[in-house]
């Protein structure tokens, strides 16, 4: 199963954006969507490193809600 994750751009420097999410913070390649105007604050989803499609915060927020809601059900792993 592929998983893109929603991230933030906070700045961009070429086709490289650095991006957060929930806190954590990675270097994310543009090269993909060098065709779409993307700026600071934008939402894109990002997998595997690579951006690969613009999304509206609303999308973002969304998606966000539906992955915390999958990992609370998950059972606690073994100890």
């Amino acid at each position: 199963m592929c998983l893109g994750i929603p991230m933030q751009i906070k700045s961009i420097d070429g086709f490289t954006a650095h991006c957060e999410a929930k806190g954590v913070t990675r270097d994310v390649s543009l090269f993909m969507m060098q065709e779409d105007k993307l700026e600071v604050d934008d939402f894109i989803v990002v997998h595997v490193g690579y951006a690969i499609q613009k999304i509206s915060p609303q999308e973002a927020q969304t998606a966000w809600e539906l992955y915390d809601e999958m990992l609370a059900a998950e059972p606690s792993a073994p100890r």
